[in-house]
């Protein structure tokens, strides 16, 4: 069982239909709207509207992974999203697998911001080899943090891009398709409190003077988390990707699509040159904005979408959470045959 391929058998996103393009968010910010399509790399995001909760866009993108499989079927629903849910101290997991009929199924989270998408891939994979009882898993992560940005809060310029949508991903063991590959990730604890909604949790908790509108997410120092993350950033990206690729029996140059997280284009055309790779050979998320960890999934839709991702392809799924983490996992596209 250990060797056995684990595959994705199809990914299901969600967007909501609204979008604030970018001149509401140049309007709404006081930025200049040139800059917010240019430097900020984004032309327009989704926002879900009030009622229309984080389970809501989990259940509706789990739908679309399902397809014609029978919720029955499937072993373990894991939700890896948005700490920011319907409710505090909820299991959104639970809630994901009871409203699509999962009867047979446990449930669990994982919680890593950003980068959690990529890196539970890891988590699943090898909990799937490890149990001859887990042989389906729905991988599902929601976010709808734009209820959390506060866009007259300059300290938090670097999450204006931040949009609502939500991705699930069906694995199945010893599926020859789309196979789950290596993982590697970066932790500097260093910036383990640089951004947080400070005024709820333990250290919050007897705050009278907090209310429910003072609850949105925050930098406490914007200059000395840019100063520090500067510098290693990049180099971490590096770092991940190149390991993810090595640990997988690849080297830099066999790379050959890159779906990342929400990042400025400068950026990301960075690290498309370091291997040698160009836009075609990857999917900018301009039109949907940063859906946390869902982003590195909404990127292979639409790279497959727009023929960018192709059988056989050695793809990377790129992520990074606030904290901060960095992940890639590697994934060997296409209808192929591994030796054991």
């Amino acid at each position: 069982m250990k060797n056995v391929n684990i595959g994705i058998e199809s990914i299901g996103i969600y967007v909501p239909e609204t979008i604030q393009d970018y001149r509401y968010i140049g309007k709404e910010s006081g930025i200049p709207e040139d800059v917010i399509l240019n430097k900020f790399g984004i032309r327009g995001r989704h926002k879900a509207l009030e009622d229309e909760s984080v389970s809501d866009m989990a259940i509706k993108a789990s739908i679309k992974a399902l397809g014609d499989t029978n919720p029955q079927d499937i072993d373990l629903v894991v939700y890896c999203g948005s700490e920011y849910k319907d409710y505090y101290l909820f299991n959104l997991a639970a809630k994901v697998q009871e409203s699509i009929g999962a009867v047979n199924a446990n449930a669990f989270e994982i919680h890593s911001l950003c980068s959690a998408g990529v890196y539970s891939l890891k988590v699943v994979k090898s909990m799937m080899r490890d149990d001859e009882n887990i042989n389906t898993v729905l991988l599902v992560t929601s976010s709808k943090e734009t209820d959390l940005v506060n866009f007259k809060n300059e300290r938090s310029r670097f999450m204006f891009n931040f949009g609502d949508g939500a991705a699930a991903v069906l694995l199945r063991k010893g599926l020859n398709r789309n196979i789950i590959l290596e993982t590697h990730m970066v932790t500097d604890g260093r910036f383990a409190e640089d951004v947080a909604c400070y005024n709820i949790g333990s250290k919050a908790f007897h705050n009278d003077g907090c209310s429910c509108n003072e609850i949105m997410l925050d930098v406490k120092d914007q200059k000395s988390m840019k100063d520090r993350l500067d510098p290693v950033s990049l180099k971490n990206f590096y770092t991940v990707i190149d390991n993810s690729l090595k640990k997988s029996g690849y080297t830099k140059e066999e790379a050959n699509y890159i779906a990342p997280i929400f990042m400025k284009k400068s950026m990301l055309d960075e690290i498309l040159n370091e291997y040698g790779l160009t836009e075609e050979n990857s999917f900018i998320l301009q039109d949907y904005g940063h859906c946390q960890s869902a982003d590195a999934f909404i990127s292979i839709v639409e790279g497959i979408e727009n023929g960018r991702l192709k059988e056989g392809d050695v793809t990377v799924l790129l992520g990074a959470g606030t904290g901060y983490t960095w992940a890639a996992t590697t994934v060997l596209w296409g209808e192929v045959v591994l030796d054991q």
